[in-house]
């Protein structure tokens, strides 16, 4: 019954009247008119019997990995799989649970026996995260409009969302024993080119890098391997305690400080240092960008209350040579920022506070308060209200004591 419309229904009900009427009073006219009513929605669900089952869809993503703000594809075939019967009047519904868009919806119209039809729509996710995909609701309805029947098709296809990362320069940040050159690192590189280990091209090595000898003995393009540094490490701290943080969505101080160590740790990374990042619960993997991107898009807000657990996370991470402590931060209390000056007898150089100004800071006064705090006990202090703020060279507001940070202060 419950594939009937109200239509449906109400035919049924008026034949039914009418069938009963015409054989009290004797009337066949009466009783041939309801019957003809009566039938008419029962043979539109034979019609349309077994049409759900018929039908079969698959689904892809392109790509299935994207950055927060940007667009992805998503592309559906809807096939009917009977070589013999075809099905009409089918509506398509794709399902978007965590996305602030409306549900596409597509008049897929008549598929003859064996035929496909193509769909597509975009999305584009404005906050990083897991978005399920689907699945697809499909709705049949018959010419007569006295039938419905639903069906719900396969399962949904996981959409990954990354958040979005700014390419620091180089020399970021300016001046510090961070790029003075002053380093215990150790460079590994052949003493002559016979000595040099090659190793085979790849898409988007630098052709002057190609070593013409192995490439004449082995028969295909070998590069020269680049310098690499022993013995760099950093640690990157990630304010993600819920409390600590201000704002919705996108805009959000919590989604600023997450594209900041994004940013900051791909950029360490391509300094060829091997790179802890660390919230203020637990160690997030890393060592390679993939794995830094797709582990900061699923990595959740934290309940803490305090900041201690990830100092100490911190505090028992290395850094050597030309690596860098560096702490994203939220609102800090009083806890925190005597954690965080405790910091400095493990690591007494090289330590950089990125501070998100639209964090929940109760005052401007108390921003102002835990800068000047930390800039005593040895912090470089950047504040930002994005993430793009990293790329200004004159950012870092204060410079610790007893270093020689170059760049403007403000």
């Amino acid at each position: 019954m419950r594939a009937f419309t109200t239509r449906g229904l109400s035919l049924l009900c008026a034949g039914a009247a009418l069938l009963a009427g015409g054989l009290a009073i004797g009337q066949r006219d009466v009783v041939g008119l309801g019957v003809l009513v009566f039938a008419v929605p029962l043979l539109s669900l034979a019609a349309l019997a077994g049409s759900p089952r018929r039908l079969a869809h698959s689904r892809t993503l392109q790509p299935e990995r994207v950055t927060a703000g940007n667009d992805a594809r998503v592309l559906i075939q809807v096939h009917n799989a009977s070589p013999k019967r075809a099905v009409a009047g089918v509506l398509a519904e794709d399902t978007l649970p965590n996305l602030p868009h409306d549900a596409p919806r597509f008049d897929v119209g008549y598929l003859r026996p064996g035929a496909t039809r193509d769909l597509s729509y975009r999305v584009r996710p404005p906050v990083r995260g897991g978005y399920p995909i689907g699945p697809l609701r499909l709705t049949i309805d018959d010419p007569l409009g006295c039938v419905r029947m639903r069906r719900t098709l396969g399962t949904h296809v996981p959409l990954l969302v990354t958040p979005p990362v700014v390419a620091l320069p180089r020399m970021w940040p300016m001046g510090g024993a961070a790029d003075s050159g002053e380093s215990s690192s150790r460079f590994v590189t052949g003493v002559g080119e016979d000595d040099q280990v090659p190793r085979a091209y790849r898409h988007g090595d630098d052709l002057r890098r190609v070593h013409w000898r192995s490439t004449a003995r082995v028969g295909k393009l070998m590069v020269r391997r680049e310098e690499h540094r022993l013995g760099d490490h950093s640690a990157v701290l990630l304010d993600m305690r819920q409390g600590a943080h201000a704002g919705d969505g996108e805009d959000s101080s919590l989604e600023t400080a997450v594209s900041a160590a994004a940013s900051i740790g791909l950029h360490l990374i391509g300094r060829s240092q091997d790179v802890r990042l660390l919230t203020d619960e637990r160690e997030v993997p890393g060592g390679r960008r993939e794995t830094v991107l797709d582990a900061l898009a699923l990595t959740p807000a934290s309940p803490a209350v305090r900041l201690g657990r990830g100092v100490d996370l911190v505090a028992g991470s290395p850094v050597a040579g030309t690596g860098l402590c560096v702490a994203i931060l939220g609102a800090l209390t009083d806890g925190d920022l005597a954690a965080l000056a405790r910091l400095g007898s493990a690591h007494s150089h090289r330590r950089v506070a990125v501070l998100c100004a639209a964090a929940a800071w109760p005052s401007p006064a108390t921003l102002d308060t835990a800068s000047d705090a930390l800039a005593r006990t040895g912090w470089l202090v950047y504040r930002i209200d994005t993430v793009e703020d990293l790329l200004d060279q004159g950012a870092p507001v204060h410079e610790g004591a007893g270093h020689a940070w170059g760049g403007a202060g403000r």
